[in-house]
């Protein structure tokens, strides 16, 4: 089980920003006030696959090419990696940017991006996380992808993602041409934006903003994380949160059903985009990296001080870049 003072240990930052704009991933039926509601399938999820404790990383590659929102990070494996991912002796698995070499302003540190070795058309992914990294000029993401050499035609699913100071959560889709996300889903968090499609001069893609500012950065590490949880069926890609003290009795028990837990954080129904052609094999990924281009452009906003630049040379900056993982489970 997670201890509770690495918990605290990591939350002792002060985390407070407005949404920063990312510059770069069953049955139907209509409510009174026209917002397109619909009900995840019952609980016939199946456990696929368990990655935690000490076999965490066996179904996971590392990442080692250069950062494609060009961040300033060098992705490591091997030796390079064995201080910044691990599994410490409570089971928590830790992915951490580096935090005690000297780099030069505007120069690179070493961080982490790991990939599943496998990848899922079709599924439930729950991702019990106790703490994620934050902190000025740090961008880290939870997502999944499909074939990377047809981006963005394969899919990306952003299920967290947030840069530098940021309190709340976005939940975002990058797809090819031909996908929107309807402006009637009903979902609890605030539409951001509809068009799906993303390309390397318009990547915004279709997101939504969470609305507590528990599910990002300090105060989401200050309660000891929770859990994310998504579907993706070919009628909706569906994202759920639950803080740590409010996880459904059917996840902790290995047992979920996603039709009891109510109206999700985030809904991408099938209405205006083919999730089955947009949306291909998905493998899962965790990753750190700092400034680059969301995180970068938006540090002079972000009540940081100095230049993102200049905040790469202060090791110190990155005491808390750190994800702290629970367990990641696959249902098919």
């Amino acid at each position: 089980m997670f201890g509770p003072l690495a918990a605290l240990v990591l939350a002792l930052a002060t985390s407070a920003s407005a949404f920063v704009p990312h510059h770069n991933a069953h049955h139907r039926r209509h409510n009174g006030i026209g917002k397109a509601t619909y009900v995840p399938r019952s609980t016939s999820y199946k456990l696929a696959e368990r990655y935690e404790g000490k076999n965490f990383f066996d179904g996971w590659d590392f990442f080692t090419g250069s950062d494609p929102t060009h961040g300033n990070v060098n992705f490591v494996d091997g030796d390079d990696a064995s201080k910044l991912a691990y599994v410490q002796d409570d089971g928590t698995v830790v992915l951490a940017v580096d935090d005690f070499s000297d780099v030069a302003a505007g120069g690179n540190r070493n961080s982490i991006r790991i990939t599943t070795k496998k990848s899922w058309e079709r599924g439930l992914f729950i991702a019990d996380i106790y703490a994620m990294p934050h902190g000025c000029g740090v961008w880290p993401a939870y997502w999944s992808l499909g074939n990377g050499k047809d981006w963005p035609n394969a899919g990306e699913i952003d299920i967290i993602e947030g840069v530098n100071l940021n309190s709340q959560n976005q939940i975002t889709l990058h797809s090819g041409p031909g996908c929107l996300l309807d402006k009637a889903a009903d979902a609890l968090s605030n539409l951001l934006g509809t068009t799906c499609e993303s390309s390397n001069g318009n990547n915004a893609g279709c997101a939504w903003q969470q609305k507590g500012n528990n599910t990002f950065g300090h105060l989401f590490n200050m309660q000891a994380g929770g859990v994310w949880a998504h579907t993706v069926e070919s009628d909706a890609i569906s994202v759920w949160f639950f803080d740590r003290d409010n996880i459904p009795a059917d996840i902790t028990n290995q047992q979920p059903d996603p039709s009891t837990w109510g109206t999700p954080d985030a809904l991408f129904p099938n209405t205006q985009c083919d999730i089955s052609s947009h949306f291909l094999a998905q493998s899962l990924i965790f990753d750190i990296t700092l400034c680059g281009d969301w995180a970068g452009p938006a540090y002079s906003g972000s009540s940081c001080p100095g230049t993102c630049s200049q905040a790469i040379a202060n090791a110190s900056n990155f005491n808390l870049a750190k994800w702290m993982i629970g367990s990641v489970s696959v249902y098919q």
